[in-house]
């Protein structure tokens, strides 16, 4: 697998559709969860975000869906940094049945650092200590290759390319 292992949850039986396997839009939620944790990882926790009113906002996602989850699978995901710049992140998230066997989905998300404030959203530049765990994320998980292609249109321009 590639990868840090950010994220895993149990398949809840309501997350099962009439075809007995994980609901297409089930995926994206555990996609979204992974997130969250991958802001936890990097120091964008829930204390972060009270104190400072930013938080990530995700600008776009693409998923590839590539093998059926089902209810007795636990999801585990993995996430990889494919580019940062100093307020937007390029993630690629391996989702997989459990530790073993090929990737069930993978997704790729552009996120984008804001700050909320009464007068609206503002895009803002992450902090020094958010930028060193992002740089030393990509550095640790730039030299895992990918279990899937990834997209073919999502890029960040100008951003760090993965070395």
């Amino acid at each position: 697998m590639s990868g840090l292992e950010i994220y895993q949850t149990a398949v809840a039986p309501e997350w099962i559709d009439y075809n007995g396997h994980l609901r297409d839009a089930y995926y994206v939620l555990i996609v979204s969860q992974a997130t969250d944790a991958l802001m936890d990882h990097l120091g964008l926790d829930a204390a972060y975000r009270t104190r400072t009113h930013c938080t990530l906002y995700t600008l776009e996602l693409h998923i590839h869906y590539l093998h059926e989850v089902r209810r007795s699978d636990t999801a585990v995901v993995r996430v990889r940094i494919l580019a940062a710049d100093h307020k937007r992140v390029h993630a690629a998230f391996e989702l997989r049945r459990g530790t073993e066997g090929p990737a069930a989905a993978a997704a790729e998300v552009m996120l984008l650092h804001v700050r909320q404030q009464p007068e609206g959203v503002v895009s803002a530049p992450f902090p020094p200590a958010v930028t060193a765990a992002l740089t030393e994320l990509q550095a640790s998980t730039a030299a895992a290759p990918a279990a899937v292609p990834g997209s073919r249109r999502m890029e960040l321009r100008g951003g760090r390319p993965a070395p």
